[in-house]
């Protein structure tokens, strides 16, 4: 999979709408989920036909480009379509300076790969990653999994 040449200060949009997200997709391709936080970056992606969910990596998070770098390399490999990043809400559902975080990273993530992005809620996935024995990638996982249940409903199919 190559990556979408963009005219310099084009972008794809960060999506509010899961439908808009959804229409954006092509039929099939990988979807690859990122769980960051300050100091790791854990990712999971998607079969091309966003049937299975596989924890992939997790890594210390080094200078952005480097860590863009990798990501340019997992989306070739993968053949990634979108991204799915979580985003850290309150537990009221408020947006703290964690998500406003995220969203800023993922608007300069977006600036370099030209992907559609979705914003998926995080809250409570490192919970759940961490009753599941695993890491950053699981929790990856888990917001990846919560993405795929909310595009499946939005397409009027059972999560």
């Amino acid at each position: 999979m190559r990556l979408r040449s963009l005219e310099p200060g084009a972008v794809m949009p960060l999506f509010a709408d899961l439908s808009a997200f959804a229409a954006a997709l092509p039929a099939k391709g990988s979807l690859l989920a990122l769980d960051l936080s300050k100091r790791r970056i854990g990712c999971a992606g998607t079969d091309v036909e966003r049937r299975l969910v596989t924890p992939l990596t997790t890594w210390q998070r080094q200078r952005f480009a480097d860590d863009v770098e990798r990501l340019k390399d997992l989306v070739r490999r993968r053949e990634v379509v979108a991204l799915v990043i979580g985003l850290p809400l309150l537990a009221d559902g408020g947006f703290g300076p964690r998500a406003q975080a995220a969203k800023e990273t993922a608007k300069a993530i977006d600036a370099r790969l030209g992907l559609p992005i979705w914003l998926q809620d995080e809250r409570y996935s490192t919970v759940e990653a961490a009753d599941r024995g695993g890491d950053d990638s699981v929790a990856a996982a888990v917001i990846l999994e919560d993405a795929l249940a909310g595009l499946r409903c939005s397409a009027g199919r059972q999560p």
